[in-house]
């Protein structure tokens, strides 16, 4: 790529990146969705945070790996268990990454 391509690929992504952070903030009255769209917007915040760490927690290097000794499956287990038990982010953490630590301290 030559220079003049980089500096035109920065202002295209910079110009996109403004308007759609800034799109609500440019209209002139306030934009009222649906019940229905406002209710799933409640889950897009879960869903995004689904599709980044499911596929963390059961593939290796693109291949399924669903075998008991694979700690990711325990800690994931032990911190749904924990924020459904207390519903406290912080004990989530600490409760999967403890499992984490010690399930790969035992299998290597």
């Amino acid at each position: 790529m030559t220079d003049w391509d980089v500096i035109w690929t920065l202002l295209g992504l910079t110009v996109i990146t403004v308007v759609t952070r800034s799109f609500f903030f440019l209209l002139r009255r306030e934009l009222v969705f649906p019940e229905i769209v406002q209710r799933g917007l409640r889950y897009a915040p879960l869903a995004a945070l689904m599709a980044v760490v499911a596929p963390e927690v059961v593939m290796t290097q693109g291949q399924f790996n669903l075998t008991w000794r694979d700690p990711r499956l325990w800690a994931a287990a032990a911190a749904m268990a924990y924020f459904f038990w207390r519903r406290g982010l912080m004990g989530t953490i600490v409760s999967g990454m403890a499992v984490f630590g010690l399930a790969k301290w035992l299998w290597g």
